[in-house]
């Protein structure tokens, strides 16, 4: 076999290979992507296995001390008399085993938020990427319109140079348009690729999946993009703000923290308290040991106090624990103040892409469609002569209708920030909990 003809069997292999894969792959909807994301997810997984952790610690914290078994036997002439015993002791903790199941509940709480917090992002995650995917999608979906058109374009031309009514300069002047959107269309498709891979990464997949969404088109676009329409009622940012506090998690993870460091101060300062060992036993004397010759026997009980705090008062643990306070309370006005900022920030930007979104429903792309459905029917019946025109025109509407799919994605993109600054999953949420 020679070389050409093993390189058309390997070519061949290559794309056979490939029309399998895609066929492999499964195009699936956002709320679908979501719940895979959600099965898959090995962080997700990480940190489940720590709210259990967290949880087991407070049987851990709640625990009571061990008792202790102990024996004396005395033995020669110097234990003559003397009783051997055998007995148990149990240390009895003073108001210290709460201050640390306390504390162990604050910090399960807040393991339990940054589960719920985490399981947030992914959501919101997996939502911005099967956005991205679908706007690079739509990139292509415009950009093949494009072709279309220009390729349409391209044969008016040539019909007319056959005609004699346009030059040579016009023919290429037509094919450098058209190979020029070719060669941005050939990028857009690799930009799919990419987006799809990055849409499976997010879920922790092998690339197998796709959206079943091709494109954004009506309003139902929005619907199956889990996003209100542009045009929808907005709440008030103050209205916003008071749910934001309420929801924000890391603002209830800051909040959690600070009753964390303030049971701990709780337990460095019950250290200072002794605690009791209790302790009773059996005593009893052989007749080779008794001072009366018979066998003697009897119990004894005690009492005392253990970890008194007079070499020691554990003052380092207790200034130390206050500290933890302290720095807790500066962290919950700093997510505070950082919350307040971006809030604002993605507000703003979701009314901004609200608005240039409609802006371009509204007017622009209307208005373009209808400039350049005139304009090519005008050079098509001879009306202008003036090529270099048309195709400007046509570079106009292109940029127009890419400019719109780039606003649509933003707007998608600004929608979804906004949930994650509110930590939220809908507008719904927020319009239940507001006064329109």
């Amino acid at each position: 076999m020679n070389f050409k003809a093993a390189f058309t069997i390997l070519i061949l292999l290559c794309f056979c290979t490939s029309s399998y894969a895609i066929e492999d792959i499964a195009k699936i909807t956002l709320d679908e992507a979501i719940n895979i994301a959600i099965e898959n997810s090995i962080d997700l997984q990480a940190q489940n296995i720590d709210v259990q952790i967290a949880k087991n610690s407070i049987k851990a914290a709640n625990r009571l001390q061990n008792p202790s078994f102990g024996t004396y036997w005395n033995m020669g002439e110097a234990g003559s008399g003397n009783p051997h015993s055998i007995g148990i002791s149990q240390v009895i903790e003073l108001f210290k085993r709460k201050h640390r199941k306390k504390s162990a509940q604050a910090s399960y709480n807040v393991s339990e938020e940054n589960a719920k917090y985490k399981n947030f992002d992914l959501k919101m995650d997996v939502r911005e990427a099967y956005i991205n995917l679908v706007s690079a999608k739509s990139i292509v979906e415009s950009l093949e319109m494009e072709e279309k058109s220009l390729t349409e374009l391209n044969r008016i031309v040539k019909l007319r140079y056959k005609a004699g009514k346009a030059t040579e300069t016009d023919v290429i002047q037509a094919n450098i348009s058209l190979n020029h959107v070719k060669t941005q269309l050939n990028t857009a498709r690799t930009n799919i690729m990419a987006a799809r891979f990055e849409f499976n990464s997010v879920m922790d997949t092998d690339p197998i999946y796709d959206s079943i969404v091709e494109t954004f088109d009506d309003d139902a676009g929005f619907t199956k993009l889990l996003t209100p329409s542009p045009k929808s009622p907005l709440p008030s940012f103050n209205d916003i703000l008071a749910l934001a506090e309420q929801h924000r998690f890391d603002l209830k993870i800051a909040q959690k923290e600070i009753d964390v460091a303030k049971n701990n101060l709780k337990i460095a300062t019950s250290q200072r308290i002794p605690d009791i060992e209790v302790s009773a036993g059996y005593l009893f004397q052989p007749v080779g040991m008794s001072d009366e010759g018979r066998y003697l026997n009897g119990a004894y009980v005690g009492a005392g106090l253990t970890n008194i705090p007079l070499l020691y008062n554990y003052s380092p643990e207790i200034k130390n624990a206050k500290l933890e306070i302290e720095k807790a309370e500066l962290k919950y006005a700093a997510v505070q103040n950082n919350a307040f900022a971006n809030l604002s920030s993605a507000y703003e930007k979701l009314v901004n892409a609200r608005v240039n979104l409609n802006y371009y429903t509204d007017s622009l792309i209307e208005d373009s469609k209808v400039m350049m459905k005139t304009s090519k029917k005008n050079y098509e019946e001879g009306k202008t002569n003036d090529l270099t025109s048309l195709i400007v025109i046509e570079q106009s509407f292109r940029s127009i209708i890419i400019g719109y799919t780039y606003a649509l994605a933003q707007y998608y993109s600004c929608y979804i920030n906004f949930l994650r600054e509110v930590d939220v999953e809908n507008l719904d949420d927020i319009a239940q909990n507001t006064t329109l």
